[in-house]
């Protein structure tokens, strides 16, 4: 059985290759073995594995899996044979999820709804998962309220759009292409809704429009209560990151009392800095959504959002937007995109 692995090499240079693992002939008391049928490729965080002291020669690739349930454990509650199952792998997990079986805890599954397809399950969950901490867990988020999602068209932008928007918030969005603009201004709430899911798509893209000046306009000068990041200039930084908000924008546009919810794990904020987060009574959070799995502390809260994620998902709430599934043989290839950042996520589905 082959599975997706991974291997760091010099100046960041990273291998990708498909290579021979083994699958455990005996499961734990709480283990389930599934039966792979999609899994979504997402980048690898090595400096997140080098944090944890998870450093491995090989990484397996490919957490984010949707399957069936072939066996359990003598001690699991959960599921039984042949149920549809969805979740994300652990950081420490052996497998690669693009493996044709898995074994892993029955806390890291949750069931996957009839109408749900394997290749929407996979590609959401992970990405649900972040928009829920992002919004619900990180940000408070309350109707009425007003957020700005930088990079709105990405899979985690998209689905924060629509969650923020079914709870009566306020959304903008910013477009990091015409092709970005075009999509998000095509959104709706459903189909056969004429009505946009978005306040404004902000085009960064295009000198002519500031980002600061946009938000300020749309909220009367007030600021905007929440923002989720998708990165971050700290400095005049290389021409890759032009279209990455500069940190003193978006102290600016924070509103009295809001929110800053960043991906950027080296963010550094200054005295100054610091001095205009007093003044608005505002707070910043660091987005990381591993923390459920690294710290099973409230791992009730965690299956929970789960579920609600492919609740909404089956309900029409999340729509994703991705691209056509893979095939095994090039998920190789198509890995190398996707950690490149030459492609946003990938979906590889078992035929």
């Amino acid at each position: 059985m082959k599975g997706l692995y991974c291997k760091p090499g010099d100046q960041g240079d990273v291998k990708f290759v498909l290579q021979e693992t083994n699958v455990p002939t005996s499961l734990g008391s709480h283990q389930v073995k599934v039966q792979v049928k999609s899994c979504a490729l997402s980048p690898v965080d090595f400096k997140l594995y080098e944090d944890l002291k998870l450093e491995k020669e090989h990484v397996p690739v490919g957490r984010e899996i949707a399957g069936v349930v072939l066996q359990v454990g003598p001690k699991v509650t959960f599921f039984q044979p042949d149920d549809e199952v969805v979740g994300i792998l652990p950081l420490e997990a052996e497998q690669s999820g693009l493996c044709s079986v898995v074994v892993t805890d029955e806390y890291n599954l949750v069931q996957k709804p009839e109408k749900v397809s394997w290749f929407e399950a996979a590609a959401v969950i992970k990405d649900g998962l972040r928009a829920y901490t992002a919004l619900h867990t990180l940000a408070r988020m309350a109707a009425g309220q007003t957020v700005l999602v930088l990079d709105g068209a990405g899979p985690f932008g998209l689905l924060a759009i629509q969650l923020a928007h079914y709870h009566g918030v306020k959304v903008l969005a910013t477009a990091l292409s015409p092709e970005d603009q075009k999509f998000l201004e095509e959104l709706r709430p459903s189909v056969g809704v004429q009505e946009s899911l978005l306040a404004r798509v902000i085009r960064v893209w295009d000198s002519k429009e500031d980002l600061v000046d946009s938000c300020l306009e749309e909220t009367g000068g007030l600021g905007v209560d929440i923002i989720i990041d998708s990165g971050v200039r700290l400095y005049e930084e290389p021409e890759a990151q032009r279209h990455y908000p500069h940190k003193h924008d978006l102290l600016t546009l924070l509103s009295v009392g809001g929110h800053w919810v960043t991906t950027e794990q080296h963010l550094q904020l200054d005295p100054p800095d610091s001095h205009i987060l007093f003044l608005k009574a505002a707070s910043l959070s660091f987005l990381n959504d591993e923390v459920w799995t690294t710290s099973r502390a409230k791992q009730g809260r965690y299956l929970h959002i789960l579920k609600d994620v492919m609740d909404k998902l089956c309900t029409g709430t999340f729509r994703p937007q991705l691209e056509d599934p893979v095939p095994l043989y090039e998920a190789t290839v198509s890995m190398e995109m996707v950690q490149r950042k030459q492609a946003r996520k990938r979906i590889a589905v078992k035929l």
